[in-house]
């Protein structure tokens, strides 16, 4: 009988996938802290919403990546840390746009506030950002190394 490696599949447990869940929550509620903070800063300096939001991302996404690869989560799929940045960012980017276009919605078509349409636009993604990073980036991947177990 032949299986993948036990120690492939260690860390895709439930309790872990659960306890990675509870961490990315803690560091996306401080990145989102941080974005909104520089969203609410750039929207009393005048700048447009599109640009505050651009803003506020670019701060929370650095401070989600760092503290994702040190606390959040124990498997790392991308060996190269640069092209693994670049690929938290482009899920980030997807996520931005995700942003703006519900802020546009709330704001324009529905006459919503922009602070709290911000925090609408922010638990979306949120799930969208964790699903994507988990399942693309930090997800152990089976290295198609087979273990044939001893015939008896």
């Amino acid at each position: 009988m032949t299986a993948i490696a036990s120690e492939t599949l260690r860390h895709d447990t439930p309790a872990v996938a659960l306890a990675e869940f509870a961490r990315y929550f803690a560091v996306s509620a401080l990145a989102f802290a941080i974005d909104a903070s520089l969203y609410a800063l750039a929207l009393h300096a005048r700048l447009p919403y599109e640009a505050a939001a651009a803003a506020g991302f670019v701060a929370g996404v650095t401070t989600a990546y760092g503290l994702s690869v040190r606390w959040v989560f124990r498997d790392r799929n991308v060996a190269n840390r640069r092209a693994e940045f670049l690929a938290f960012i482009a899920i980030g980017i997807v996520g931005l746009g995700v942003t703006e276009a519900m802020l546009w919605l709330q704001i324009q078509v529905i006459g919503i506030g922009p602070v709290v349409a911000k925090l609408g636009a922010a638990a979306a993604v949120f799930l969208f950002n964790f699903g994507a990073r988990k399942l693309l980036l930090f997800t152990r991947r089976p290295l198609g190394v087979i273990v044939s177990s001893p015939a008896a």
